[in-house]
């Protein structure tokens, strides 16, 4: 008979699975580096879907993964360098994480230029409910009801935004979607790595792999000549994409995935700001309402993550 998920006896881990000690401060660590992960992504998607209004889309895909690997072969060369021959027991979950990262880059990005960012990141925060019963299935982790209930509630936030029957659910939605379980399988994968492989050097496999893809993409689709300022967006972008890269590896990596996962939505909140401010994409009131849920929902498990820490 196999033990329900939230039991207080399943106690044992799957054999496969080593995960690293939890250390004191690394939930607050994780979350600290998924907000500045959100933010990253966030401005690089506004400014891939503001220029992707006149540069083809694997175009500017490829030249902003150029830009990507750049930059992180300087990042990393300040850590000591890449670690391009990975260990044995890492190729697996690297081979996982890249069918993730390019799947789920595809998706969204395409995605991106048919839809309003608010709604696109809405869609994509169903993500923290999936990795959570993601690890709790693959790594027991504890997922005790008022988790559980926090995540429901920001869910149902979510459902409040898009209003299912309003129009904002459609074939694009669904792409979305397909994007976010592809994000869930990225994150899970890069919890099996162990904290001596760097975080550049899987960001950097991650960005390589987007870009030989976005180039191949490109050649079927064509190329424009840039105007310079499109140039220095990219270059903008890339950085941002860096941040998010960094940030995002180190923060499934960091802390219980339970803790970590839910900063995910501040991703919303950066969204709305950035679609308003660029895109004249005004939220509605069911908009601002679902996303006062979202908020309160992460600020409760902030809050009850630090109350567990003093119990500790």
């Amino acid at each position: 008979m196999r033990t329900p998920l939230m039991s207080p006896i399943r106690r044992v881990r799957p054999a496969s699975v080593r995960p690293e000690p939890l250390q004191p401060g690394d939930n607050l660590r994780g979350a600290g580096l998924m907000t500045l992960s959100m933010m990253g992504f966030t401005c690089n998607d506004t400014i891939i879907k503001f220029v992707t209004e006149d540069i083809p889309l694997y175009q500017a895909m490829t030249m902003r993964g150029l830009c990507v690997m750049l930059f992180l072969l300087i990042v990393t060369r300040a850590q000591g360098g890449l670690q391009l021959r990975l260990p044995r027991d890492a190729r697996w979950p690297m081979v996982l994480r890249l069918i993730g990262e390019i799947g789920s880059t595809m998706l969204f990005l395409n995605a991106l230029t048919r839809m309003a960012i608010a709604d696109l990141t809405a869609v994509m925060q169903s993500l923290p409910l999936v990795v959570m019963l993601g690890a709790a299935l693959f790594f027991n982790e504890t997922l005790g009801w008022r988790r559980l209930s926090a995540v429901g509630v920001g869910l149902l936030g979510v459902l409040i935004i898009l209003r299912p029957g309003s129009g904002t659910f459609g074939v694009w939605a669904l792409v979305a979607l397909g994007a976010m379980l592809l994000v869930a399988l990225r994150d899970l994968s890069t919890r099996r790595f162990a904290r001596g492989i760097a975080s550049g050097t899987i960001a950097f496999y991650a960005a390589l792999s987007v870009t030989i893809t976005g180039f191949v993409l490109s050649m079927g689709q064509g190329w424009v000549m840039p105007q310079l300022w499109q140039v220095a967006l990219i270059l903008v972008g890339a950085g941002f994409l860096t941040i998010g890269y960094m940030c995002g590896v180190g923060a499934m990596r960091v802390g219980e995935i339970a803790a970590v996962t839910p900063f995910r939505y501040t991703s919303l909140l950066m969204a709305i700001v950035l679609g308003l401010a660029i895109f004249g994409d005004w939220p509605d009131l069911w908009t601002w309402v679902g996303s006062a849920l979202v908020v309160g929902a992460g600020i409760y498990t902030i809050w009850r993550e630090a109350k567990l820490g003093r119990r500790r």
